[in-house]
């Protein structure tokens, strides 16, 4: 047996020191078991709390504590609950019988017992016992495996989005001056080779969470409409470039109010139609939605199709396609790039929608890729109330005249240099601190309008100063000073904390200087 000692260690539990001999003798005889006894359930009890035993066989009729009583002890202690407890019983009743499975025996053997009846059963459950153990043990060290797998590529994510920071931060702030026609073409090749390493450090990401488990879908209000005229607007630049057409098909009697996760939606649309363009040459994509069924009066299950001219996929290339790290062949990577991961993705965001995804095509023909996820229907009035709560009146506002005093922590010297040049070419004044602790000594010194704070800094991280700063206005009655998060890390249970923490919102790097517009309007423009 696997992971067994020489001996497997045995509690016998009887009254009557006879059975205990005989029990002894029968199980020590064969050379495999260690007998352990106890001439009560208490004493029983305290020997299997203080050692470790593989199997309890236990009389029931015992003076002071009886054998179910016995076994109600062991199950309330972590170290004994899962020892698998035998009963010897001269009770035939079935009410007895009920009462030890219903109270956690594994078996029962009936007094008077045969020598091969004992041994039968002592050594069946001995190794069922060492499988479970074993299976629980496999299990932990998957879980661990898993968690220190999505623990270094959201490290990893992070330590690479950093420096993408100054990358896309940089070319932000370059594109902003006067460049020749040259210039600009040359800065549109590192934009759009940052944008395409920033898509595959996401879908790193992405992939990560999922296999964690640490994903978990929104569900609020949205309009479909927008939100795949959105995804048509995005994309219709790269079917362009390729000279191909990019079309939306929405059915007439598809409901546009609903209720679900429009983000992850639109991850999934984006995936497919990303797919499609690229490995389309002529003709064109088209996005189609329809509804497939009603589950009730409230849900509805629609249909979304992808359709495409492109190269197909051959009988043998769809056996793998939704798997990890897959592509039809070594080849489509070489030629189209990616990591593989995109409809691996899909698939699993998909099924939290309550759908499901698959496939149709022919090669050298084209592809039609479907997916099908679950909504409930809402109203325009929902829809436009959550609009005005998320948003405010600051919509669409895309410059910010009041010039702020903003206090910038963050120990990083490239990542100080674009966010600095980023603000004060808006016009800001900007003081860096460069660990938490200085934040805060220059947050009690001067006075600020908005503070961004990064989150990992050495000495006090941003998480800490926040606090301490929190705790300083309430103790003091200092009126609340805005403090924005900006982080490399995308983890949602990351940002619930920063918010948690007294954050009043985040951004995450790398970002541009068209995303603090909006946040500075919300927080900064009384």
């Amino acid at each position: 047996m696997s992971n067994m000692r020489d001996k497997i260690r045995i509690l016998v539990a009887d009254d009557i020191q006879m059975n205990l001999d005989v029990i002894t003798a029968v199980l020590e005889g064969t050379g495999n078991y260690l007998v352990v006894t106890a001439k009560e359930g208490k004493t029983a009890v305290q020997k299997a709390k203080s050692n470790d035993f593989d199997l309890i066989l236990m009389d029931i009729m015992m003076p002071e504590m009886d054998g179910f009583d016995a076994i109600k002890e062991l199950k309330r202690f972590q170290s004994t609950k899962d020892i698998p407890v035998i009963f010897l019983t001269a009770l035939q009743d079935k009410d007895s019988i009920k009462k030890a499975f219903l109270l956690g025996a594994v078996d029962y053997v009936s007094k008077p017992f045969s020598k091969e009846e004992l041994l039968a059963r002592v050594s069946l459950h001995v190794k069922l016992k060492h499988t479970i153990d074993d299976l629980v043990a496999a299990r932990q060290k998957a879980i661990e495996a898993t968690e220190a797998k999505a623990m270094f590529l959201a490290n990893m994510s992070h330590e690479i989005r950093t420096p993408m920071n100054g990358i896309i931060g940089m070319v932000d702030v370059l594109k902003r001056t006067a460049l020749t026609d040259e210039q600009n073409d040359y800065l549109s090749i590192i934009e759009s080779s940052g944008e395409n390493l920033l898509s595959i450090i996401n879908d790193l990401l992405d992939y990560s969470k999922l296999e964690a488990g640490k994903v978990e879908m929104e569900n609020i209000p949205f309009k479909l409409s927008n939100e795949l005229h959105n995804v048509s607007s995005m994309l219709n630049i790269l079917a362009k470039k390729k000279a191909i057409s990019l079309s939306l098909d929405l059915d007439e009697m598809t409901p546009d109010f609903l209720m679900g996760d429009p983000v992850r939606l639109k991850q999934v649309i984006i995936n497919l139609v990303n797919n499609a363009i690229k490995f389309t040459a002529t003709g064109g994509v088209t996005v189609k939605v329809q509804p497939q069924r009603m589950k009730n009066k409230k849900f509805i299950i629609l249909q979304f199709e992808v359709v495409d001219t492109g190269i197909g996929i051959s009988d043998e290339g769809k056996k793998t396609l939704f798997q990890s790290f897959s592509q039809v062949d070594k080849s489509t990577t070489r030629k189209f790039g990616g990591t593989g991961l995109g409809l691996a993705i899909s698939k699993t965001l998909v099924g939290m929608m309550g759908g499901e995804i698959g496939v149709e095509s022919v090669l050298g023909k084209g592809s039609t890729f479907w997916f099908t996820a679950s909504f409930e229907m809402t109203t325009e009035d929902v829809y436009q109330s959550s609009v005005k709560n998320e948003i405010g009146e600051h919509t669409g506002k895309t410059e910010f005249d009041k010039k702020l005093r903003i206090l910038l922590a963050e120990d990083n010297k490239i990542n100080q240099k674009v966010a600095s040049t980023i603000l004060t070419k808006m016009g800001h004044t900007v003081e860096i601190a460069n660990d938490g602790q200085e934040a805060l000594d220059l947050f009690h010194s001067s006075g600020y309008d908005i503070i961004l704070m990064d989150i990992q800094m050495p000495d006090m991280d941003g998480m800490e100063a926040t606090v301490k700063i929190r705790e300083f206005e309430k103790d003091g009655g200092v009126k609340r000073i805005p403090i924005i998060a900006l982080t490399a890390n995308a983890m949602e249970a990351d940002k619930q904390k920063y918010l948690e923490a007294g954050m009043d919102d985040y951004v995450s790097k790398p970002f541009k200087a068209e995303e603090l517009i909006p946040l500075f309007h919300k927080y900064a423009d009384d």
